[in-house]
């Protein structure tokens, strides 16, 4: 799928997005969205809240779920509708996974309600820092 809303069909899935977080990236999206929660910046103060280390914003691993959507529909698309339960962190060094299913689709409207997640592997086993998204998508 690159941006037409030919062949948008109920059941299709997004080409999944994958990447994996680095602190660098963390630090710059604090920068950006103001967000200085030491969560996100104090390795020591988020290992005595019980994480290994400082963690991604939600807002961050939920931006990863737009692009993921983005890249699906192209650019001349728009995103009119976003939301998600932020489920579990993200650590630094993760390689999280953005995907996403068509589960409606309304040719009238030219749009498209897609669920989308992101995933995480650990030790073994997936984890979902973003499950029961929904994006509603107008293609032009």
């Amino acid at each position: 799928m690159t941006g037409s809303f030919d062949g948008v069909v109920a059941g299709s899935e997004l080409p999944p997005l994958a990447r994996v977080v680095r602190r660098e990236d963390v630090a710059a999206y604090a920068e950006v969205s103001g967000d200085h929660n030491p969560l996100h910046r104090d390795d020591d103060l988020a290992r005595s809240a019980g994480f290994p280390g400082i963690i991604a914003h939600g807002m961050f691993t939920m931006g990863h779920m737009v692009a993921a959507v983005v890249s699906w529909a192209g650019e001349e698309a728009s995103v009119e509708r976003l939301s998600a339960q932020l489920r579990a962190p993200v650590f630094m060094g993760d390689q999280i996974v953005a995907g996403g299913r068509v589960r409606s689709v309304d040719a009238a409207a030219r749009t498209a309600v897609v669920d989308t997640w992101v995933t995480v592997e650990r030790d073994g086993k997936t984890e979902w820092p973003i499950r029961k998204g929904e994006a509603v998508v107008r293609f032009a």
